[in-house]
Formats: structure tokens, sequence, C-alpha cells
């Protein structure tokens, strides 16, 4: 039971962030209304894909200190689920921008620089995809995987707030928690964070599983050939 608590816990809280995030009060703030709920999806999926994008980090550096192919399985599949949430965030983004600024892509400094964050790691997929030999392309996607994460952060977080942004915390607009002093949101933020993050920790171990079952598979063909 100890090893499945984790998965009750992810099924427990997506469900509570749909509920609540598509019933429970939201603050009644200008412009925005009932659309602020799209903060329960968009951003808490971008922050479930940060937290990935670092565990696949770390497995990264993991892999190019050992060699062993367990932790390039990690570092891909938490990679591949981090991607999934980056397109889902990008799409609620683009449904809540159409809603409040009147168009579903404005050409905004965080939407660019997320779009090019996202090219940056299908790069990474088409690169690993291209090599054949299982150690070269484990330890090409590791050097490129670091890298790419090094690059990403500054790119979302830095440099769109070094010049005029729609998004709330950037280009001198306030973030949430300046006008938002209720804990209305938070009550659903965070629990949404951990949800989204858990539900891709299990997408990434039921693929790491399926990949290495199929490894040992095909090992146990070509002893017998």
């Amino acid at each position: 039971m100890r090893a499945y608590w984790w998965k009750v816990l992810a099924v427990l809280l997506l469900a509570y962030t749909i509920i609540a995030g598509l019933l429970f009060e939201v603050p009644r703030l200008p412009i925005l209304n009932e659309t602020i709920r799209a903060l329960y999806f968009h951003v808490t999926m971008w922050f479930g894909m940060i937290l990935m994008l670092a565990v696949a980090v770390v497995y990264s550096i993991k892999y190019l200190r050992t060699n062993n192919l367990r932790h390039d399985d990690m570092a891909i599949e938490f990679t591949n689920a981090a991607i999934l949430f980056g397109v889902l965030g990008i799409i609620t983004g683009m449904l809540w921008a159409k809603f409040t600024w009147g168009d579903y892509w404005s050409g905004d400094p965080k939407q660019n620089a997320s779009a090019i964050g996202l090219l940056m790691y299908f790069a990474y997929l088409i690169l690993r995809n291209s090599l054949t030999d299982v150690h070269q392309r484990a330890r090409i996607g590791a050097v490129y995987n670091i890298f790419a994460f090094a690059a990403f952060i500054p790119l979302i977080f830095i440099l769109p707030r070094l010049t005029d942004s729609l998004h709330p915390g950037n280009g001198g607009n306030p973030g949430f928690n300046a006008y938002d002093m209720d804990s209305n949101l938070r009550m659903v933020f965070y629990p949404a964070v951990i949800a989204w993050t858990l539900l891709g920790a299990w997408i990434s171990t039921v693929r790491v599983r399926t990949k290495r079952l199929e490894r040992n598979l095909e090992d146990k063909l070509i002893n017998q050939v």
C-alpha cells in the first residue's frame, strides 16, 4: 500500500482541482471575472512541468555520472510528461487569453518565450530520435537536457520581466498575490500544482516500466537467438 499512496493522493487532488476549480467561489476581478478559473489549470500545469523538467535534469546528471540507462529512462520520460503539460498549459493559456486579451495569441513576450522553450524541448526529442546507439543517445540527450533547462528558466521567468507584458507579474503588471489576498485562489492553486505534478510522475513511471519491460524482452529474444 505504501507504494500506491501517492497515486491515491493524485486522484483525490485531481478530483478536488477539477470540482473546486469549476465550482468554488473566485475573486470578482475586472476583466478576468470567471475566466480566472483558468489559473488552476494553465499556471499549475506549467508549475508541474517545471518540477518535472527539474527531475529530468537530476536523472540526466545521474546518467552522466554512472552511464546507467535506468537513469536515462527516467530523464526522457519525465521530460516527455513535462512537454505534454507544457502543451496543455499553452492551450489553456490561449483560451484564457482569448477572453481576457481578445485574441488567442497576441505576441506577448511571455507567450513567445514559452513557445520558444517548448520548441527547445521538441528539438531535444528530435535529437534523441536521430541517434541509434543507446548510450550515445543517452549521453548527448543528457547534456542537451541540462543546458536546455538552464536556458529555459531565464527564458520564461526573467526575460519577460524586462519588457512590457500583459501577463500578471511581468512588465510592471502586479501578480495575483498583489490584488487577491482573500486566499480563495490559494485553496485550489497549491493542491492543483501537487495534483498535476503527481499525475506527471505517474505517467512517467508507467512509461518507464513499459520501456524496461520491452528492453528486457528484446534482450531475452536476442539471447535465445
